[in-house]
């Protein structure tokens, strides 16, 4: 994998996260996969590189984000499926059983992810963030049913303990049409 870090910072600032995002890319060799304002009224980047790349760009976004930083999230090692979940390019190419998890915040929604797709053999479909959402984060993931409770119980157990579970579904044999492109996400 190319980029095997991720960083995010959201801000309760719209400016400042334009600004703080121009900073970070201009500070290490890093690739925005979003950066755009989010609900409620806040600013989310995400960026991925190299370990040392990211680490020293989320510096530099902390640094400019100051007063400005609601949460932010380094994960230096995350699973190869986050980034095409995030960015929209996931490739499914059987599906199974599908498990859901929403999350009240972006950062721990982010974090269940890569947990859950690194406890089993499941493959991250989608993971939607903030926008449309009031804030909130969900991800979908798919894979036989008991990877898939597997990988639901250890995001489940992560978010619950953050206090920022909001819901968390297993559908074990969905049906044809909840899976035809775009129905749920």
């Amino acid at each position: 994998m190319n980029e095997p870090s991720l960083g995010m910072i959201e801000y309760k600032s719209v400016a400042r996260g334009i600004f703080s995002c121009d900073a970070m890319v201009k500070k290490a060799s890093v690739r925005i996969l979003e950066t755009h304002p989010i609900c409620p009224g806040k600013y989310l980047t995400i960026i991925c590189g190299g370990v040392a790349e990211v680490e020293e760009a989320m510096k530099v976004g902390l640094e400019t984000g100051s007063d400005m930083v609601v949460a932010d999230l380094f994960l230096p090692f995350v699973h190869r499926d986050v980034i095409p979940a995030l960015a929209g390019t996931a490739q499914i190419e059987k599906f199974g059983s599908l498990g859901i998890i929403e999350t009240l915040a972006v950062a721990t929604c982010l974090q269940a992810a890569d947990i859950a797709v690194k406890a089993t053999p499941v493959q991250l479909v989608e993971i939607r963030l903030a926008n449309g959402l009031g804030g909130k984060g969900y991800f979908v993931m798919t894979g036989e049913l008991a990877d898939v409770e597997g990988s639901l119980a250890a995001a489940r157990e992560f978010a619950a303990q953050a206090g920022m579970l909001a819901a968390c579904e297993l559908i074990p044999a969905p049906h044809k049409d909840l899976l035809a492109k775009g129905v749920y996400w």
